[in-house]
């Protein structure tokens, strides 16, 4: 049985851990609205941006000429996986979870005879992946010194996956995130970037009919611009959802957290007290029988 002395050092040790996820916890909370409004408003851009490479796509189906990058290598063979986490830990199942998506999608893919390489964008993406995965692991990239993601970070990450496809690197490209729902809900998303994935609109407008573009240059134009664009505004978009997600998955456990330590603080200093009233109450009956043997 612990002493008195232990007690009250352990109470003293959970008090201040429960200082420090306190004070997380209202980091997190104040980074997260700027870190929601961020992913909430880049959403509509990447959506749209599908919207119109998705139309685009469509006058390119069946064709010989249709871009690489929506129409791939002819091969499904060598498959580059992107797993974008957090730099940091704290935050709950949040990188666990986006780890385990893509460690399920490798393993898929190996048992199938495929070859896998993985571009791991986040460290703790890459320490949950190193010890199964570790030798398909290309390259980690480090995002630790960046206070906000900005589009510049995403681009760079986005031209070093166009140089890996030029250069027939892999054939098939697809990015990991988490998706933000709320504080306690992100979902681990899978995205395939190349060849590139639409999903075409069907029966909008009053009639159900189709509406038809008209676009200026021609679609091949447009399409060669665009679709390497697309890239890094998925890659931008993903980075700004997990920097959301992240956020959210900190507070909730952090506040977990607290509440634990508050739930153990409360345990111990029952014990503690029992104890001394146990130590008390021992002292009380010896000096009582040493007074009556006198």
């Amino acid at each position: 049985m612990p002493s008195l002395k232990d007690l009250r050092n352990r109470i003293a040790s959970v008090k201040a851990t429960q200082k420090i996820t306190k004070a997380m916890q209202m980091v997190a909370a104040a980074k997260l609205r700027r870190a929601q409004e961020a992913a909430e408003a880049a959403r509509p851009y990447a959506e749209r941006m599908d919207a119109v490479l998705a139309n685009l796509a469509v006058a390119f189906e069946g064709r010989d000429d249709a871009p690489k990058l929506m129409s791939g290598t002819g091969s499904d063979q060598v498959h580059l996986l992107v797993v974008a986490t957090a730099e940091r830990g704290l935050c709950g199942g949040f990188n666990t979870n986006i780890a385990k998506l893509a460690r399920e999608k490798a393993r898929s893919l190996i048992a199938d005879g495929k070859t896998v390489k993985i571009l791991c964008v986040g460290k703790k993406g890459y320490d949950a992946l190193k010890r199964e995965l570790g030798q398909y692991v290309l390259k980690t990239v480090d995002l630790r010194s960046v206070k906000y993601v900005g589009f510049t970070d995403a681009d760079e990450i986005g031209r070093d996956i166009l140089g890996m496809f030029d250069n027939g690197e892999f054939d098939v490209c697809t990015l990991f995130y988490a998706k933000f729902k709320s504080v306690i809900a992100q979902e681990p998303t899978a995205q395939q970037l190349i060849p590139a994935s639409f999903e075409v609109e069907e029966n909008t407008g009053n009639n159900g009919a189709q509406p038809v573009y008209e676009y200026e240059p021609d679609e091949g134009e447009i399409l060669a611009d665009l679709l390497p664009r697309n890239i890094s505004v998925q890659v931008f978009r993903a980075l700004l959802e997990n920097a959301a997600s992240e956020q959210g998955a900190r507070m909730s456990a952090m506040d977990n957290a607290t509440r634990n330590a508050g739930e153990m603080i409360d345990k111990l200093t029952i014990s503690y007290n029992r104890q001394r009233q146990a130590q008390i109450t021992t002292e009380l009956i010896e000096i009582i029988s040493g007074a009556e043997a006198l």
